[in-house]
């Protein structure tokens, strides 16, 4: 394997990791929201969402949490922006 192959595999794994730590913020976030206990930051849960929108989505709609909430209307955005980047640089 040359070196553009592994560092490929490496962002792509990186860039699965950031998906899947929103997934599990936004879950978490959601089991404290039905406990009544101290909850995640809105601005770092949009944070984790800009860095993996994909992650924060399955999140938002497993489990049904912030899809009222005007700003996290971004997180779709976020989803998009990121495809065209990937398609930017994959072609």
């Amino acid at each position: 394997m040359d070196h553009t192959s592994v560092a490929f595999l490496a962002l792509a794994g990186l860039y699965l990791l950031i998906n899947l730590v929103a997934l599990v913020m936004y879950a978490y976030d959601k089991m404290m929201a039905r406990k009544g206990d101290r909850r995640i930051s809105e601005k770092s849960l949009l944070l984790v969402a800009l860095l993996g929108p994909f992650g924060a989505l399955a999140g938002m709609r497993w489990f049904r949490h912030k899809t009222r909430k005007m700003k996290f209307k971004l997180v779709p955005l976020f989803a998009v922006v990121h495809v065209l980047i990937a398609f930017l640089l994959l072609y």
